[in-house]
């Protein structure tokens, strides 16, 4: 795998952004070989990713993002970041008692699915350990007591953790607890949830009962970034299948726990690739 640099980018549309960051790269012998830019028309802005191959590029690794800071972002206003292919992010991943999207992660991982490492996981229950162990990978648990008095001391010992483990993002695979602000702050639009229906009908506890009670012909998952306001960040990948009159709670559980297995693996994919751009409280997924 050749090494490569990706950016991200975002500002107020205006001629010759694409000309300008393109000379930019092979001015300098870098090789283009991902493209991809959107417009939003109602704000008017613009959005683009692109990937560079660094092997004959003349910049060091480390004056990159200087010179964009410099040249580009100043005099276009422009928000970006800069990723490198070979810098493989590192997941957390947080549960609690369900298994499914546990196993289906780290299926993905030890398949060789994802260029990412898994240092830990993270529980508030024992229940899991025993998935850990079978993928060798560190479990932890803090409990949280059902009055929360020490989730404060819990979080804090979480971030100590993630911090040890150069934790570049987190995602709750049915992890039953609410993240507290200051570890969303600490990974803003890097806490990938999954929630057991299709956003933004059925928030909160007990979805699948809420469709069931509501009589739905559709069920949903959605898999979205953390903010503080609950089930309410951008969302990255959604997914529904029909259900009937026949169906019980228990049986759009079961039909529920595939779409959630499926949708959560699609938005860590895109995680992963630096696919994704947030902006007012929406996501643009590049291809």
């Amino acid at each position: 795998m050749k090494p490569t640099a990706v950016m991200l980018l975002h500002c107020q549309d205006k001629p010759g952004i694409i000309s300008e960051v393109t000379k930019f790269i092979t001015d300098n012998k870098g090789n283009i070989v991902y493209l991809d830019q959107y417009v939003d028309r109602e704000d008017g802005m613009f959005f683009m990713r692109i990937e560079w191959e660094l092997s004959k590029f003349l910049i060091p690794r480390d004056k990159i993002r200087d010179y964009i800071e410099t040249l580009y972002a100043q005099r276009y206003q422009m928000t970006f970041n800069l990723y490198y292919n070979d810098e493989r992010p590192r997941m957390a991943i947080f549960v609690s008692k369900m298994s499914h999207c546990l196993y289906d992660l780290l299926a993905r991982y030890k398949a060789g699915e994802w260029n990412v490492d898994i240092p830990c996981i993270i529980s508030n229950h024992e229940d899991l350990r025993y998935v850990a162990e079978q993928f060798d990978i560190p479990y932890y648990v803090w409990s949280i007591k059902k009055d929360h008095s020490n989730k404060a001391e819990v979080e804090a010992a979480e971030m100590e953790l993630l911090k040890k483990e150069k934790i570049t993002f987190i995602v709750l695979a049915r992890y039953m607890q609410i993240i507290s602000d200051d570890m969303i702050k600490a990974y803003p639009h890097h806490i990938i949830n999954i929630h057991h229906s299709f956003l933004p009908a059925f928030v909160g506890a007990r979805p699948y009962h809420q469709a069931w009670e509501r009589g739905v012909k559709i069920i949903g998952a959605t898999s979205h970034y953390v903010t503080a306001e609950l089930d309410a960040g951008p969302i990255i990948e959604q997914d529904v299948m029909r259900v009937s009159h026949k169906d019980t709670p228990e049986s759009l559980v079961t039909k529920g726990r595939d779409l959630e297995k499926i949708v959560l693996s699609r938005a860590v994919t895109k995680h992963i690739s630096r696919k994704i751009l947030t902006y007012n409280n929406k996501t643009i997924i590049f291809s």
